[in-house]
């Protein structure tokens, strides 16, 4: 038996899964940190990869110069726009067990090792949480000394905030990460 976020017990018949790497680079001003990676992130090893997460969709009507269609680029072109305008991608969670993608099925997870993470990014500035699963964790990025928000989450399940909602809470973060 295993036991969950609340220390409910349950039986564990899924698999143990690993997250993906950060995507960071020396020149990250803002981290955005979701979760878990969706199923079909895992599967396709891309962050956001679900086509309903209006993540790209958001960050493509932010960022100046970006170019339109980015949602549609390649994964590659995306990661190095997205490194290119001081952004970067990681998840709260560095594994943990999971049936589907839901933030509610995660089951014994194990918090991602922030220790070395203003080493690796020496300009960041801001970490942004893609939701409130994610935010939850704010206790362990608030001790590496920078602000942190809660955003809005750009997963489908989040239906409870129109994208135009989501949009400016989105636009207000990268502005207070100078990136604007």
């Amino acid at each position: 038996m295993s036991k969950d976020q609340k220390g409910t017990a349950y039986s564990s018949p899924t698999p143990r899964l690993l997250g993906l790497p950060p995507l960071v680079s020396e020149d990250t001003r803002l981290l955005i940190l979701g979760s878990f990676p969706s199923v079909a992130s895992l599967a396709q090893q891309q962050y956001y990869a679900h086509p309903q997460n209006q993540f790209w969709r958001i960050l493509q009507d932010i960022l100046p110069s970006s170019p339109r269609g980015i949602s549609a680029a390649s994964y590659e072109e995306r990661s190095a726009w997205l490194l290119a305008h001081g952004l970067g991608i990681w998840d709260v969670y560095a594994s943990c067990e999971r049936a589907g993608s839901l933030d509610t099925a995660i089951r014994q997870p194990q918090v991602t090792d922030f220790s070395q993470l203003k080493l690796r990014c020496p300009q960041l500035r801001l970490i942004a949480h893609n939701g409130g699963e994610s935010f939850r964790h704010a206790k362990y990025t608030a001790t590496l000394g920078l602000p942190v928000l809660k955003l809005p989450s750009t997963s489908p399940a989040n239906a409870s905030w129109s994208f135009e909602r989501k949009l400016v809470a989105w636009r207000e973060a990268v502005a207070a990460a100078g990136l604007l």
